[in-house]
């Protein structure tokens, strides 16, 4: 450990601190339907859109007619990505004349792109057409980000409006989020990253001769566009098998700082909108106070244990940090930390590969996805998860003092908490049970390539990524297979489904009730208390669920290592 690192790590949670409030700020005009100074190039294009669609901005929908909306435009783009891949054989834009992609995989790749999972069984340059790139994969990097945002502004419009029925208009949302804040941000991304080096072309791939002479193609495409919603939209899908650990996407120390906080910002941005949607700023520092608090915990930890090394290297003599897996361009500081936050986040992106990792250091990225990735989270999908454990943070609190519990001026109760409660116990059903599947049938079996306490772990990890809509993987696994993809593709579909669906119902709720203001018995929900109450409810809640998993995988991995065996 060096200092140099301690302040990378540190440095970098002061700087998504201090972005919070200009990222929120923008968030918040989008929330309220407010004109900004993109208006008058976008503006056109919005109004278009909507007579087109045939689509009235200003009609408000009930959460029932909201969830409806959104999850029709889900199956649908789901079809159409399906689709895309299929005929990709016989589509344009195709240098590499891949063909088709088969059934199996096209599901799984469809399903994880519009849920936001951006899940990779195959390599992407060798697999996919720069068409199915673009249209196919890119489009839903805005897409799926964007229904984040949406469900994010849904809900906080509940607890924003009293006694009425409507929390928004998803068409709306959706279309404002794109227009006038991922597409412009992405398009000045994209060419920042071409500056630095990040390829942007249709040529499928250019010869080149290596200092030893011998003849290597390597491949190109449409990089930094992709790549830059990727980031921004906690998407996480490479365009390369190595993903940010790969030159042409991230060719430099600048351009991982700044993916880094790509990664963030919308995140952290959208608890400073809360504040002000509830008319209280600091009900959304306070939130990014305890998601900072996780956040760095887990850096720290991860950090920590990687730069210790390996154990069982240390005992045959070869003493050192952890460098197996890892660019030495970014070295031991940067790999823990963008490891910790691409799961803290749901962005899945990875420069270091996480199988590599000592087993504590791989723990903090798996415990982190399995508490739904509520510490920043994804866009959108992070504030949302994290008010779910808030409900029950202060429903506990009404039970400790004996009165109804209030959150920034809304009762919270029985119908609330069951939805939260419903919300939440989505993951340890899926990730468990199908972790639990996959290591009795001989098709899940197949799929690890190490055997025991490390092996359950490559399976755990990509179920909790899946149902996190994560993304990453411990690279073990072989994951393109029927079974894999079917199942995995499953677990995608429910953890980001049967969470939207119950936090909808919530918004639906909080919008009917009155509003009740804050008196001197109220619990507070702004100073140190309640972030301590709010750290210790998902440490709780939803650490202790997977302790028995966690035992069996990582905690065991650990202490095989202490034992000096290698595997």
């Amino acid at each position: 450990m060096t200092f140099s690192g301690w302040l990378l790590i540190f440095g970098f949670a002061a700087l998504v601190a201090l972005l919070a409030k200009p990222f929120g700020q923008w968030l918040f005009a989008l929330y309220e339907g407010r004109t900004t100074p993109l208006h008058r190039v976008a503006g056109p294009i919005e109004r278009g859109f909507y007579r087109l669609s045939g689509i009235d901005p200003d009609r408000q929908q009930s959460w029932q007619a909201y969830a409806l909306h959104m999850l029709m435009f889900q199956l649908v783009t789901t079809l159409f990505t399906y689709a895309v891949l299929r005929l990709q054989g016989v589509l344009p834009l195709n240098p590499r004349g891949l063909a088709g992609v088969g059934a199996d995989g096209a599901m799984n790749t469809a399903i994880a792109f519009v849920t936001n999972t951006n899940w990779q069984w195959y390599s992407g340059e060798a697999t996919l057409s720069n068409l199915s790139q673009m249209l196919g994969l890119t489009i839903h990097n805005f897409l799926s980000a964007a229904t984040g945002i949406a469900i994010a502004f849904a809900l906080l419009r509940g607890f924003a409006r009293t006694e009425t029925k409507t929390v928004g208009n998803f068409w709306a949302d959706m279309t404002r989020v794109t227009l006038y804040l991922l597409l412009p941000a992405s398009i000045l991304y994209a060419l920042f990253l071409v500056l630095c080096g990040v390829p942007q072309t249709f040529a499928g791939s250019i010869d080149a001769t290596t200092l030893e002479g011998a003849r290597q193609t390597i491949a190109l495409g449409p990089v930094a566009s992709q790549e830059a919603i990727k980031m921004l939209g906690t998407n996480g899908g490479g365009f390369f098998n190595a993903n940010s650990a790969h030159p042409f996407e991230n060719p430099s120390a600048l351009t991982n700082l700044i993916q880094m906080l790509s990664i963030f910002v919308l995140g952290a941005g959208l608890t400073f909108t809360f504040g002000k949607a509830v008319g209280n700023s600091r009900q959304g520092w306070a939130i990014l106070a305890a998601m900072l608090t996780l956040f760095l915990v887990g850096a720290s930890v991860t950090y920590w244990q990687e730069a210790a090394g390996n154990p069982a290297l240390h005992q045959i003599g070869l003493a050192g940090a952890n460098l197996e897996g890892k660019e030495v361009r970014f070295g031991i500081a940067a790999s823990a930390l963008f490891s910790v936050l691409t799961t803290a986040a749901s962005c899945g992106a990875v420069n270091a590969m996480h199988d590599s990792f000592t087993a504590i250091g791989g723990l903090v990225p798996m415990f982190d996805m399995q508490l739904g990735e509520i510490v920043i989270g994804g866009v959108g999908s992070g504030i949302y998860g994290f008010l779910l454990y808030a409900l029950l943070a202060v429903f506990i609190a009404g039970l400790m003092v004996g009165r109804t519990p209030e959150y920034v001026g809304k009762k919270i109760e029985a119908r609330e908490v069951k939805l939260a409660v419903l919300a939440i116990v989505i993951l340890p059903l899926c990730i468990l049970g199908f972790t639990a599947l996959s290591v009795v049938l001989p098709a899940g079996l197949a799929g690890p390539l190490n055997k025991g306490p490390h092996g359950f772990s490559e399976v755990l990890y990509a179920f909790s990524s899946a149902t996190g809509n994560n993304g990453s993987a411990f690279a073990g696994l072989t994951a393109g297979t029927p079974f894999y993809n079917g199942l995995l593709g499953v677990a995608m579909w429910l953890g980001r489904f049967l969470v939207i669906v119950p936090v909808l119902a919530i918004a639906g709720s909080l919008a009917a009730k009155k509003h009740t203001p804050a008196t001197s018995g109220s619990f507070p929900t702004t100073g140190g208390l309640w972030i301590g109450l709010l750290v210790a409810t998902i440490l709780i809640v939803g650490g202790l669920t997977f302790l028995p998993s966690l035992a069996l995988g990582p905690v065991a991995d650990h202490l095989t290592l202490l034992s000096g065996k290698l595997y």
